[in-house]
């Protein structure tokens, strides 16, 4: 019986919508992923009737045996799969984890050298808008503009020049591998502590495929989902000297209650990531960026930095006539996900920028390789140099649903199984 069809036939419809957008579109956003079964049954468990304020052993309700067991579980893997001497498994976002990080190091007005939004960073990495840009005095560093990769030599003079308490690493829209071991080294030179935030590519860190931040440096925030391909959510990791700081900083200090079938989700998506088909996963999801990222190449758009590393790309569309806004609108059209963005040194407006960003995680999850990452590329290029012919926006809608029925999405096998 589907109770929520029965109960709620409008937000039944909205979700079924839903699952027939993932299933006939290409999720290209490189932020999105799919989770398994086994994670999204964990999610919609019975975990999500029970409080447990506070951590295993040590709660502020009862009935707490079997959730303190889930947390451990959570815990314990994660520290495995990092590396790390101390986790927390409870921030409910990325987000949430980086002002843990926030509360625990630093003070009201406190300095902190960040990557800057224009060029790849984060809106929680000092945007004037967000918590921390509010709460903590951020200066920016940022990327070469002859090459577009990070300029160290300006993190160096500008670390040199503030003094930061806290620096941060890591991005939302940078292609290549980051050497955390370089800002490590600016860090102990001006006694700053440092934090990075590998959201984006912790999946591919976990794979062994990218450098893993967490034996340099003093704090290392994550999402869930992404590249780690597990339920929404985030984590935080310290040095031990740090354990009891940053555990009070999320709790009582951010949140309350933790949302605890969302952490038997992570335990069971950081389960998935120790075994070593998830390696061959990460693998694939570099190659297939690599591809597209060549293939779009040779179709006359400018790749930011010339290429990728990890999991996206930048894609300056401006070389085809048309802005980021209209490249959006048109690949949707088409059934393939992305989002603007701004490119660094952008002269457009931020809500039409010169960019698109793509990422093949989700798409590679579906079992998608090289030869459909050539085939989407072609699809892309034609869809944005026709971008007012509807005729040829149909046709590649056509042959992006074609495809896509090929490859089923997780969530399809889960349908099944309800059903069966």
């Amino acid at each position: 019986m589907n109770f929520l069809e029965q109960d709620d036939p409008e937000v039944w419809s909205a979700v079924a919508a839903e699952q027939v957008r993932q299933q006939e579109g290409l999720e290209m956003i490189a932020s999105e992923n799919f989770t398994s079964p086994a994670v999204m049954q964990a999610v919609g468990s019975v975990l999500t009737n029970k409080y447990a304020e506070g951590y295993p052993g040590r709660r502020y309700y009862g009935g707490c045996e079997f959730v303190d067991k889930v947390e451990d579980l959570a815990r314990d893997r994660l520290k495995s799969l990092f590396g790390a001497e101390h986790v927390n498994v409870q921030p409910h976002s990325g987000s949430q984890a980086n002002a843990a990080v926030y509360l625990t190091a630093l003070k009201t007005g406190d300095t902190v050298l960040a990557f800057d939004l224009a060029h790849g960073g984060h809106l929680t990495h000092g945007m004037k808008l967000n918590a921390s840009g509010i709460f903590y005095h951020f200066v920016h560093y940022g990327v070469r503009r002859e090459d577009h990769r990070l300029d160290f030599d300006q993190v160096a003079r500008l670390a040199r020049e503030h003094k930061p308490k806290l620096i941060v690493a890591g991005a939302s829209a940078y292609p290549r591998e980051i050497p955390h071991g370089t800002f490590a080294e600016i860090a102990r030179e001006v006694g700053a502590k440092l934090m990075v935030d590998m959201a984006h590519y912790a999946g591919l860190v976990a794979a062994g495929l990218h450098d893993n931040p967490v034996p340099v440096a003093d704090y290392v925030t994550s999402t869930t989902h992404k590249t780690l391909r597990g339920p929404r959510g985030g984590i935080a990791m310290c040095r031990e000297a740090h354990a009891k700081d940053l555990d009070r900083s999320v709790f009582p200090g951010l949140q309350g209650g933790p949302l605890m079938h969302v952490i038997a989700g992570k335990a069971v998506a950081f389960a998935e990531a120790l075994r070593p088909e998830f390696k061959v996963y990460g693998q694939r999801v570099i190659e297939n960026a690599k591809t597209l990222a060549a293939s779009l190449a040779s179709g006359g758009v400018k790749l930011v930095s010339g290429g990728t590393d990890n999991h996206l790309m930048l894609v300056d569309v401006t070389p085809l006539g048309i802005g980021g806004k209209l490249a959006e609108e048109t690949l949707d059209r088409c059934g393939i996900t992305c989002n603007k963005n701004m490119i660094p040194y952008d002269e457009r407006k931020p809500m039409d920028p010169s960019g698109i960003r793509l990422g093949t995680p989700a798409i590679t999850t579906r079992g998608m390789g090289t030869d459909e990452m050539t085939r989407i590329a072609a699809w892309i290029l034609r869809a944005l140099k026709s971008a007012d012919d509807k005729g040829v926006l149909d046709e590649v809608r056509g042959e992006v649903v074609d495809l896509a029925e090929q490859f089923p999405v997780p969530a399809a096998r889960l349908e099944q199984a309800v059903a069966g």
